[in-house]
């Protein structure tokens, strides 16, 4: 009987513990989770700051991780949110078919989730997709190469994303029917892919055949592995592969990185080189000459939609879309946006004046 009555009060302060516990537990919960692929990058940098502007006035609660190009830690970030009490779940994936568990977990927890900018595949736990038209951003580097071509048989060098990255399947995809024609009919020559010449009379690829030609040319969007690669290449490529090229490359870190490699070599007597991001160190390589042209997503248009899209789930409404996306798994309902190309011509207009950034951003060659 004694020891009865010493443990009521050791339960009691138990209990007391546990709710207290519990109440310090509720305070730290989330709603809206965020999780983006690396602080290593400017882009992503960028949209950190967005996300957190966008979502200073709204009523809901919110967190954003990183995961610093592991999927291991893109797990890890999902599964904390999680057991945070997040509803809704906007994250820009850093392997596509790697995500596909950490968001299963999410769905089966009820929450809701938003694949941002790249495409999670092969499952059918993404719930929407917030992005670019990224056949467009493709198209629209490959027609800037095709308006600058100079007479025909031009070497035509192809640089593509991460192979893990659906976009860059779609930035390839999107390239490639614009320059197909063009290579069949001598305009350009290809340079450095002997997957490319193989099926340069192919005029809409399979996944698998994508795949053979990226497996060769991937950057893995590493500004230090295109420099590897395109030095590799020129090492490797005879006089008539040299003097004036075409360079398609599929963002504006690989693009500063290609660039400076084919800048430095005297057999290459001028280069049109593509990049993506109108990230503010291109912007400065397309004021001085050293890049000729970015495709501008406009990040301040793709984070809005997606919180948008995120509140309206919370207010439990179906979100806008204007298109469907198919990710291996299921069609996934997609909210787009569109592209604008920026040279030298509309710096300005296209990117100072919108206020995406200031002129004294930038020097002046």
């Amino acid at each position: 009987m004694k020891r009865t009555l010493k443990a009521i009060p050791l339960m009691l302060v138990v209990l007391m513990l546990t709710v207290v516990i519990s109440a310090c537990g509720n305070s730290s919960k989330v709603e809206v989770g965020i999780v983006l692929p690396t602080k290593d990058e400017q882009r992503w940098i960028q949209d950190e700051q967005r996300f957190t502007d966008a979502l200073k006035d709204a009523k809901h609660s919110s967190e954003i991780l990183f995961s610093q190009g592991s999927s291991a830690k893109e797990k890890e970030n999902v599964d904390a949110l999680i057991a945070k009490g997040i509803k809704v779940l906007i994250i820009c994936p850093q392997d596509g078919d790697a995500a596909a568990a950490a968001i299963e977990s999410a769905k089966k927890a009820g929450i809701k989730v938003i694949s941002y900018d790249r495409l999670i595949t092969n499952t059918d736990a993404v719930d929407y997709y917030v992005t670019f038209d990224s056949i467009a951003v493709g198209k629209a580097q490959a027609q800037y190469l095709v308006d600058h071509a100079k007479g025909n048989g031009q070497p035509l060098y192809l640089y593509a994303g991460a192979a893990t990255d659906n976009n860059a399947f779609l930035f390839f995809e999107g390239a490639w029917s614009v320059l197909q024609p063009k290579i069949a009919d001598g305009t350009f020559k290809i340079a450095n892919s002997s997957e490319a010449v193989a099926l340069q009379g192919t005029a809409k690829l399979a996944r698998e055949e994508q795949s053979k030609i990226i497996s060769q040319v991937t950057t893995s969007w590493e500004p230090s592995e295109a420099k590897n690669k395109a030095q590799t290449h020129l090492t490797a490529a005879s006089a008539d592969l040299k003097g004036d090229v075409a360079i398609l490359a599929p963002n504006d870190g690989t693009a500063r990185a290609i660039a400076d490699v084919f800048a430095s070599d005297k057999a290459v007597t001028s280069y049109v080189v593509t990049g993506q991001d109108a990230e503010k160190a291109s912007v400065q390589y397309i004021i001085d000459g050293k890049q000729s042209m970015t495709v501008f997503k406009d990040v301040r248009t793709l984070v809005k939609d997606s919180i948008t899209m995120a509140l309206a789930l919370l207010d439990d409404k179906t979100p806008e879309t204007t298109g469907i996306n198919n990710n291996g798994k299921k069609d996934v309902p997609a909210k787009q946006t569109d592209v604008i190309v920026v040279d030298k011509e509309n710096v300005q207009s296209a990117l100072i004046d919108s206020d995406y950034y200031k002129a004294d951003d930038f020097k002046s060659k």
